[in-house]
C-alpha cells in the first residue's frame, strides 16, 4: 500500500503541474492500494483558476485532457483507493475524491465539499461527467449538481459524496484500505473494471463535441471573468 499526496499551492490546487505528478504517482503505483490525500489540512480545493484563466484555447485543450486523463487513471486503478479527505475537496477535489472507491473525512465543520461548477459557468468535460454521474446517488444527483452548493462533512455524507466522517479519517481511511486490499488482487481488478471501463469509454460523437462545445466554453469571457472574481474574494 503507498500514499499519493496531492500536494500544491493554493490549498492543493489542480494544476498542470500537480496534475502530471498524480498521474504519473498512479502510473508508478501499478497495481498497488493507494491512499490518496492532500499534504496539509486540504484535500484539493479544485482547479487552478489562475493558471487557467491565462489559457488561450489550445492549452485549455491540453490542459482538459490531461485533468481527464488523470480522473480516469484513478477510476480505473485496478487496486483499491481510498480518499482520506480532510479539509476541503471542492470542484475538481471533489471529483478526485469521488473517483476512489471509498471517500473518508474528517468532522471538521469548517471544511466543504461539493461540484460547483454551474455556478462557475462551466460545462464538465465528458469522462468527468462521466465519473460525476456514475457515482453521485441518483436521489441526490440533481441537488448536488444543479445546486452547485458546498457543504460541511455531514452534509456531503447525506448527499453521497463521502461514505464515512469520522474524527480519526486517517486510522479509518487506513483501515478500510487494508480490508479492500485483502481481496484477492485478480478479483478484485476484474471486477471493478467491469464495473466501470465503459463509464469512461468515449464515443467519437463525444469527443467531437468536446473539442467544439466544452473547450470554447472554458476559455469563454464569461468563464473567465468567473474566475478572476474568484480569485479576488
Amino acid at each position: 500500500m503507498i500514499d499519493i499526496v496531492i500536494e500544491g499551492v493554493g490549498r492543493n490546487a489542480l494544476s498542470t503541474a500537480v496534475l502530471t505528478r498524480l498521474r504519473d504517482a498512479l502510473s508508478a503505483a501499478g497495481d498497488q492500494p493507494v491512499l490518496l490525500r492532500g499534504a496539509g489540512a486540504t484535500f484539493s480545493a479544485g482547479l487552478n483558476l489562475k493558471e487557467l484563466a491565462s489559457f488561450d484555447r489550445p492549452a485549455m485543450e491540453r490542459f482538459l485532457s490531461l485533468l481527464e486523463e488523470t480522473f480516469e487513471a484513478l477510476y480505473l486503478h485496478p487496486a483499491p483507493v481510498v480518499a482520506l479527505v480532510e479539509g476541503h475537496a471542492i470542484a475538481g477535489g471533489c471529483v478526485l475524491a469521488l473517483c476512489c472507491d471509498w471517500r473518508v473525512s474528517g468532522v471538521d465543520e469548517k471544511a466543504r465539499h461539493g461540484l460547483n461548477e454551474v455556478a462557475l459557468g462551466l460545462q464538465f468535460p465528458p469522462k468527468t461527467w462521466a465519473i460525476v454521474n456514475a457515482r453521485l446517488p441518483s436521489t441526490t444527483r440533481e441537488q448536488v449538481l444543479l445546486g452547485a452548493g458546498l457543504h460541511p462533512p455531514a452534509e456531503a455524507l447525506r448527499l453521497g459524496l463521502l461514505d464515512e466522517v469520522t474524527s480519526d479519517p486517517e486510522a479509518r481511511a487506513r483501515a478500510v484500505l487494508a480490508t479492500l486490499a485483502a481481496h484477492p488482487r485478480q478479483a478484485y481488478a476484474a471486477t471493478k473494471r467491469a464495473l466501470r471501463a465503459t463509464t469512461v469509454a468515449l464515443s467519437a460523437e463525444a469527443q467531437a463535441a468536446f473539442v467544439s462545445e466544452v473547450v470554447p466554453r472554458w476559455v469563454s469571457e464569461d468563464v473567465r471573468a468567473r474566475m478572476l472574481a474568484v480569485l479576488k474574494r
